[in-house]
């Protein structure tokens, strides 16, 4: 591995700099991607592994020496795909589940038994292709979406400004919203622990709607599933396996402390809404951080990306060591190929020097 950075800071290593990747970083922003979206639908590239391949190196290429890490090209909703349901990705209006769950008795609609090495095989080669082209350049990171996000989506149809459906369902529904979500958790467990098998270094769980949720109500229908899927994911592939898990729970802030517990998630992503003060307290240096530059920030011009990336990195890598930096959440589609550069090399610049000091001073420990 000519890069780990990225897996070293995951297993609490110091570092001579913080490592630095990007939500969504193969996608939209990017006019070769686009150029790819004129010829193939969004899902046709997720299902052709030399097409995910290729998306998924485009940025790595672009920022060569820049980016520490690549993620595979794939979406969330591909487990509810295997599932059985219907998805489409609508121009304008982002994925839609066709015929989403109204009433438990649509359950009956979803595989009893999904095998993911029929259903899903399609990700796992391009995970293989892409850790083959990359050559050890920087680390592939795998990922699934949150059962409580995943669920939101089954029962929604598509995004929206309130989930009321969805919460409608945990709250009419209890004992039903429990099985979906133990149904999705059941498919995200075999379908990570294929990724990590197939060649993905680093797993990040997006529990991307956990901010939707009250806190009493993220500890029944979100936490416990978080806490099952990375016990079981690191239960399969043993201890020998070493593969770094990641939780984002999008304002989640309350949940901080409690994912952070146990040893099961090794990084905790942070949005823009959490201070690293608040972030460093709630998980006491038991994680990584990963985080947490508000994705408008690139729209904001070079003079302001530089100072709002240089006051992340010296409030969250102050010890050199446990941070990751990235964005708050996914790049946005106007953001410029040109904004995103100064980003990485502000993060380069700014983190390099206080994490030369701390590896001095710790002696590389």
């Amino acid at each position: 591995m000519k890069n780990d950075l990225l897996l070293r800071a995951a297993r609490g290593k110091a570092t001579e700099r913080a490592p630095v990747w990007v939500m969504r970083q193969a996608g939209r922003y990017l006019p070769e991607f686009r150029k790819v979206r004129e010829k193939h639908s969004f899902f046709e590239i997720c299902r052709t592994p030399e097409l995910a391949t290729e998306v998924t190196l485009q940025p790595i290429d672009r920022y060569d020496g820049l980016l520490d890490a690549a993620i595979i090209f794939s979406d969330i909703l591909v487990v509810p795909q295997a599932m059985g349901l219907q998805v489409e990705m609508v121009p304008g209006h982002g994925p839609q589940i066709l015929e989403p769950l109204i009433t438990p008795k649509d359950l009956e609609r979803l595989k009893k038994h999904v095998n993911v090495y029929e259903e899903l095989q399609y990700a796992f080669d391009a995970i293989t292709m892409t850790r083959h082209a990359l050559e050890g350049r920087v680390p592939l990171i795998g990922f699934v979406g949150g059962p409580w996000t995943l669920m939101s989506y089954m029962v929604e149809g598509s995004g929206n400004k309130t989930w009321s459906r969805v919460k409608t369902w945990i709250f009419k529904y209890p004992e039903a919203s429990h099985v979906v979500l133990q149904k999705i958790t059941d498919v995200c467990v075999d379908f990570l622990v294929g990724q990590a098998l197939a060649g993905a270094q680093l797993l990040q769980v997006f529990e991307s709607l956990g901010g939707e949720l009250a806190p009493q109500d993220f500890d029944k229908f979100a936490l416990p599933y978080l806490i099952q899927l990375a016990d079981r994911v690191k239960m399969r592939l043993g201890p020998d396996a070493d593969v770094p898990m990641v939780v984002f729970a999008k304002g989640s802030w309350f949940a901080l402390e409690a994912l952070s517990k146990g040893g099961l998630y090794d990084v905790i992503g942070v949005d823009w809404t959490v201070s690293a003060a608040y972030a460093k307290a709630a998980t006491q240096g038991r994680v990584t951080l990963q985080g947490n530059l508000d994705p408008s920030v690139l729209l904001g011009g070079e003079e302001a990306i530089v100072a709002e990336t240089e006051r992340m990195v010296r409030e969250f890598y102050s010890e050199g060591r446990r941070y990751i930096a990235n964005l708050g959440h996914g790049i946005m589609e106007m953001a410029s190929v040109e904004a995103l550069e100064v980003f990485l090399k502000t993060v380069h610049r700014a983190s390099a020097r206080a994490g030369e000091e701390k590896m001095a001073a710790a002696g590389g420990a």
